[in-house]
């Protein structure tokens, strides 16, 4: 880059990620759970993803080392081992998100052009994993959206959404049809939501892998997460709060994925369907693109950290990672087709719940240093170890399959990554046991 970025384009970044495909894959998923108190649920995992934001900004200051998730974990335990396991787990949950954004990029391009009554129940899968392929192809040739058109995409999706979620609230309260969900007992259901919503806080941290394209890095992206998750926050709220206060309950559960969508209709009719599902395909598929853009920096990023096989992640082709390009969008091609939207936004959350929990506790354990007040690491310590087993709890109850294929993958992945970290004591223990026969 001849210029570095700014504040805007920082925020643009962060905001990007978060709003790029958050609002429009999780949404339906959301509302089906905690229904009029979904805001709640928005509210409470952006205040826990808030304070991951300010436990980051804080170690990087207080740190003779800049960076992120694998650095502060590597620095601060000094193992490896922990290190490469977060890593990977954070890599994991970019390509749920990236399945996740795929998933609902199908939903809304056959809803938008009616390819369902064509190609019946092979519509979604067959126009996800053609939008998986075509994004893969497009990093491979080392695309990547500029500053100034990463201002531009955004500054639309905000404008569709606020002016979506104004006019809805305003033929709402016209029509006596605004509802908070404040009437009626308390219960957690809108606490277990923010759990499944929590992937629709993942994308500042993507800040901190762009900290060289980046203008006064130390001073320009702690301001930008500061501004982009309490405007993602306020975003999700307006919109959660029109769309369950102009769908029944019914009607989510029926509309799901699109369900935004469809709360465009009684506000603008026909036209606010497709406004509201064009925004949503541009959308999802720009965060398609930067998410897959990032995750591949990401893990040739852990290969100078010896956390990542050199097979797995290299540079070439104009410095573009294209076989990591090509792995990822593997996974993810398998986890958008296979995969429910349910089990793939569940699989992202739990990733993120995981590492941003990390990086809080390692940040309260700094709480010593004059940079570090405690109080934000603990509450998005506490945040994360609540949110994580009241969802393992809603999956295992309500849906036991998305659980049992939650558990499994999880599973999978951990056994992945302790054979390759402790693969040098598991070979010494073979040749040992070799030696004995």
């Amino acid at each position: 880059m001849s210029e570095r970025l700014g504040l805007p384009s920082a925020v643009s970044i962060a905001l990007g990620g978060m709003i790029g495909g958050g609002i429009f894959s999780v949404l339906g998923v959301v509302a089906r759970i905690a229904g009029t108190r979904t805001w709640l649920a928005f509210v409470v995992a952006g205040v826990v993803a808030l304070c991951a934001g300010y436990s980051y900004n804080r170690l990087n200051a207080v740190s003779d080392r800049t960076g992120a998730s694998v650095t502060f974990v590597q620095r601060y335990t000094d193992n490896t081992t922990v290190a490469g396991m977060v890593g990977w787990t954070l890599l994991f949950g970019y390509v749920g998100s990236m399945a996740m954004y795929a998933y609902a990029f199908g939903e809304y391009t056959v809803g938008l052009l009616g390819l369902r009554e064509v190609l019946g129940g092979l519509a979604r899968p067959l126009v996800s994993a053609l939008a998986v392929v075509g994004f893969v192809a497009l990093n491979r040739m080392g695309a990547r959206a500029t500053g100034t058109a990463e201002n531009v995409l955004v500054a639309a999706k905000m404008l569709v959404l606020v002016g979506f979620g104004v006019l809805a609230a305003v033929y709402g309260s016209a029509n006596g049809l605004l509802d908070f969900g404040t009437a009626g007992a308390a219960t957690v259901a809108p606490v277990v939501a923010a759990g499944v919503s929590f992937v629709a806080f993942q994308g500042w941290q993507l800040l901190f892998y762009d900290r060289e394209s980046i203008a006064d890095a130390e001073t320009t992206i702690p301001r930008a997460v500061y501004v982009a998750i309490p405007t993602a926050v306020a975003t999700y709220v307006l919109v959660g709060v029109t769309t369950t206060s102009l769908l029944t309950p019914a009607q989510i559960a029926r509309y799901g994925e699109i369900a935004l969508a469809k709360a465009a209709e009684p506000v603008l009719g026909s036209l606010g369907f497709t406004v509201i599902a064009v925004a949503a395909v541009v959308s999802t598929g720009s965060a398609i693109n930067a998410t897959l853009f990032s995750a591949a920096h990401f893990a040739n990023g852990m290969t100078d950290e010896d956390v990542l096989p050199d097979r797995v992640a290299s540079s070439d082709g104009d410095g573009v990672p294209q076989r990591t390009v090509l792995l990822l969008g593997i996974v993810t091609l398998g986890l958008t087709v296979y995969g429910t939207l349910d089990g793939i936004t569940a699989l992202a959350s739990f990733a993120f719940l995981v590492v941003f929990g990390t990086m809080s506790a390692i940040a309260f354990s700094e709480r010593d240093h004059d940079g570090v007040h405690p109080l934000p690491p603990a509450v998005g310590v506490v945040g994360a170890a609540c949110l994580f087993p009241l969802l393992c709890y809603h999956l295992a109850a309500h849906e036991p399959e998305t659980f049992g294929f939650v558990v499994l993958t999880l599973a999978a992945l951990f056994v992945v990554e302790l054979t390759y970290f402790e693969r040098t004591r598991l070979a010494r223990a073979a040749k040992r046991a070799e030696d004995r026969l």
